[in-house]
């Protein structure tokens, strides 16, 4: 209930980075785009409150609170881009919540665009920084976890703000149940053999693959993105990885 009280009382407001601390903006490049079209607008300003949450001041978050019907699992999409995979999830697990982290308001506005017509009540946003979830998730609380296409921040001196690294790899642990898959998919030849390098020597992970279609073909149950119709408009082959969270000991 109070997770919900708070999702209630947030005011709908266009993101600022004016007093965002400077150490939290590793993972996510620019917030806005293009100014949104009045339609996104008045959609922003009616529906985007009653999906936002905010973290609790103390404690622990259950991602099973945030929606107003019961839910048999949790699911979270780091980075949901302009929403097209989040909705798609949704749509195909009515019986499980999603959550869709992201802050670019672009996106946000077009996800929202999905979710109305397409009537998805299982679907709860947060507009922040990741990792400050993931931190506040109660342990052991999502079955999967996707980090779709994310910013490969090429240069050297930015893959300090891969989303994909040793310490997002704790923290989803930690959040992640028993059996939990996690999804990541890029195609940036240098940030694939950043994942792999990263996910597959995490003793709390296993790489599931066991051919090469298993990583150049995408499943069948993972909806297709922009993105990845981007890549192949541009010549480059995306790849598709699953891992799945250990047991503990």
């Amino acid at each position: 209930m109070g997770a919900a009280r708070s999702r209630r009382r947030a005011a709908p407001r266009f993101l600022s980075t004016d007093a965002e601390p400077r150490q939290q903006r590793f993972v996510y490049g620019r917030r806005r785009g293009r100014k949104l079209r009045p339609g996104q607008q008045a959609l922003w300003r009616r529906l985007l409150p009653t999906l936002r949450f905010s973290l609790p001041a103390a404690g622990t978050l259950d991602p099973a609170a945030l929606f107003d019907r019961p839910v048999d699992a949790a699911a979270l999409e780091i980075g949901f881009g302009a929403g097209e995979h989040l909705a798609a999830q949704a749509a195909d697990h009515p019986e499980t919540g999603f959550i869709g982290s992201e802050v670019f308001e672009n996106g946000i506005a077009k996800l929202l665009g999905e979710i109305e017509p397409r009537r998805l009540s299982n679907i709860r946003l947060f507009l922040d920084d990741a990792r400050l979830l993931l931190a506040a998730l109660r342990e052991a609380s999502l079955t999967r976890v996707f980090i779709l296409f994310p910013d490969p921040w090429p240069k050297l001196r930015h893959h300090k703000r891969r989303i994909v690294s040793r310490a997002t790899l704790d923290a989803l642990a930690r959040v992640m149940t028993d059996g939990a898959e996690l999804r990541l998919a890029t195609d940036d030849r240098g940030y694939l053999a950043w994942m792999l390098e990263h996910a597959t020597a995490h003793p709390d992970f296993e790489w599931l693959a066991q051919r090469p279609s298993d990583w150049r073909e995408r499943p069948a149950d993972w909806p297709q993105t922009r993105y990845e119709q981007k890549a192949f408009a541009a010549g480059r082959s995306p790849t598709f990885l699953r891992f799945r969270r250990r047991q503990r000991a």
